[in-house]
């Protein structure tokens, strides 16, 4: 009773809450609004490349283009990601303020000309270099500036995607394999919502996904063994594609910069082979976002959802078009493609194993996400503010499997390791 009547303590948090709530709302609303202004100029540069196919053959003077930029003009810029995780950790020269309009342009261009990259991490270093920016601004404390630094990326999440709790929770759970900190609890969900609100206020709006598979709504999901079983079988392959997907984006970049010296080059270099490979497979499905498509017939994310939505072969040829992309110095993101890659694996499986086309495309969506970057927690929140609620279980199944079983790296080199993915446990000493 004497710790309930503690009106100092409580006092004493609602000043926590309304200082954070005042100091992230600036970050917030500007990245909601980078990512408002992001998402709308990307979806003209995307009609503009359907509109006019030629564009694709600028792909290789676009990459010299964006490689002349950040050598030149982008400092350490050209760190991304990892930079912010980075400055998270441990504060130091902080995030450049330039790294928003350099990613910000980079991305534009990339997918203007074709490359396969995503949107994810346009808006995460967009709101990691304003949170920056404020932050220096504000004279925001070493101590306080890295908290402020994943309020940026919350609500560049958030917003780039529609889903503020996933936001939230990525920010958190994306700094250290197996711990979150919480510590930054309110201010990055503070900043996911007002991230995503402000970003809808614009007339953004995202693409809507839905599953009509109900059978989880006839009982508990657990009880239909047939299906648990299948989705446990996908959710393992879905942990080995993606981390087959960060290992070979990883390896491609070494080799570019181990025999191109002059980076500039290298994106030069990976848009000429990229246009070998429309060439070699045929076609243009695996080119800019992949979401949707003028095309009725083309395999995009949302047509993984249906039966004959996807090729067998669909998810291997979108993960060779974005590793060569992004290997080798193309700006955007890995999520989108990773989403594509997961809805269109997710289709044959379902296709193999007798599984509803919509609910194992969805489970592939968010669980090789959740495999590349390490987050389950985040991903299985993301199915649920994209999907609904009713499949949750399938959805944290395939997520926290696909995590297991996708080895111990993932996209962002800075992420660092925390608890191991499985513990090294005793047999003989439990059964004593």
């Amino acid at each position: 009773m004497k710790q309930f009547l503690n009106y100092r303590e409580h006092l004493d948090n609602l000043r926590h809450l309304l200082r954070w709530t005042l100091l992230v709302l600036p970050v917030a609303a500007l990245s909601g609004s980078a990512s408002a202004l992001f998402l709308w100029s990307l979806d003209h540069v995307t009609g503009l490349r359907w509109e006019n196919p030629w564009l694709l053959f600028l792909l290789p003077i676009g990459g010299l283009v964006i490689g002349m930029v950040y050598h030149h003009f982008g400092k350490n810029s050209d760190a991304g990601h990892n930079l912010i995780i980075d400055e998270i950790h441990a504060p130091g020269g902080g995030v450049p303020a330039r790294m928003a309009p350099l990613v910000l342009v980079g991305t534009l261009l990339t997918h203007l000309c074709g490359g396969s990259a995503g949107r994810e991490g346009t808006a995460v270093q967009m709101g990691g270099s304003l949170a920056g920016l404020f932050g220096r601004l504000a004279k925001v404390s070493a101590e306080n500036r890295g908290v402020l630094l994943m309020a940026g990326v919350a609500a560049g999440f958030g917003s780039v995607f529609g889903t503020p709790l996933a936001g939230a929770i990525f920010a958190m759970e994306v700094l250290v394999v197996g711990h979150m900190r919480y510590d930054a609890l309110l201010p990055v969900l503070v900043a996911s919502l007002v991230g995503d609100f402000t970003c809808s206020l614009w007339g953004i709006q995202h693409t809507p996904y839905r599953i009509t598979f109900a059978g989880a709504e006839s009982g508990h999901a657990l009880l239909n063994t047939a299906l648990l079983s299948k989705v446990v079988i996908a959710a393992i392959l879905f942990g080995l594609v993606s981390q087959g997907f960060v290992e070979f984006t990883h390896l491609i970049k070494k080799i570019f910069a181990r025999f191109l010296s002059y980076a500039p080059l290298r994106p030069a270099i990976g848009g000429v082979m990229v246009i070998a490979l429309v060439d070699l497979v045929g076609t243009r499905d695996y080119l800019g976002i992949g979401v949707t498509s003028p095309d009725s017939g083309a395999v995009t994310i949302l047509s993984a959802f249906n039966v004959d939505g996807a090729t067998p072969w669909s998810w291997w040829w979108k993960l060779l078009f974005t590793a060569i992309t992004l290997g080798s110095g193309f700006k955007g993101g890995e999520v989108t493609p990773l989403f594509f890659i997961g809805a269109t694996l997710g289709n044959i499986l379902a296709i193999l194993l007798g599984a509803p086309v919509d609910l194992f495309a969805a489970l592939g969506f968010i669980a090789i996400f959740a495999g590349a970057t390490n987050t389950p927690l985040a991903c299985t929140v993301m199915g649920i503010e994209l999907f609904g609620a009713t499949h949750a279980v399938f959805f944290a199944i395939a997520c926290f499997i696909a995590y297991l079983f996708s080895g111990h790296s993932g996209i962002y080199t800075a992420q660092r390791a925390g608890v191991p993915k499985k513990s090294p446990a005793n047999f003989n000493s439990l059964s004593r």
